[in-house]
């Protein structure tokens, strides 16, 4: 009965919405409200030369819920693969996703010594920084694939 009255009751004329419209809104806002993802730095790195000239290959992968990087390639000043005892090492390990980039922790071979770290993947490039009490360095590493 309650609908039959209101299915008699004249509404007045109004534009509708287009569709089109309301959507494209709708999907913008959208894009605003979402949080930001850290891009994946899963791939082969390449550091830039450290004081011997020597660059290397990091591999960075999944590991568990994390992600870690180890050295699997060394090259000399000539770019000729050499055999290094830093081969296998890992370099970063337990790096999970906050925010835009990554946290966890790192060793420096050249050091000796494991940071607190951080990631940020941009593209093809990867700054990778660390700090050791007020005292912080960073490197920026190429996507080789």
């Amino acid at each position: 009965m309650i609908m039959s009255v209101f299915s008699k009751i004249a509404l007045p004329d109004r534009p509708r919405p287009r569709v089109g419209l309301c959507a494209a809104v709708l999907g913008l806002s959208t894009l605003v409200t979402l949080p930001a993802h850290a891009a994946s730095p899963l791939g082969v790195w390449l550091t830039p030369a450290d004081r011997n000239g020597q660059v290397a290959h990091i591999v960075a992968q999944q590991c568990g819920l994390y992600y870690c990087g180890t050295i699997a390639r060394v090259f000399d000043q000539s770019g000729t693969q050499i055999a290094a005892p830093t081969v296998g090492q890992t370099v970063f390990w337990n790096m999970a996703a906050d925010g835009d980039g990554y946290r966890g922790r790192a060793y420096v071979p050249a050091h000796k010594r494991e940071y607190a770290a951080e990631m940020h993947v941009d593209g093809n490039r990867m700054t990778v920084s660390g700090c050791l009490g007020p005292i912080c360095q960073s490197q920026v590493w190429q996507r080789v694939n």
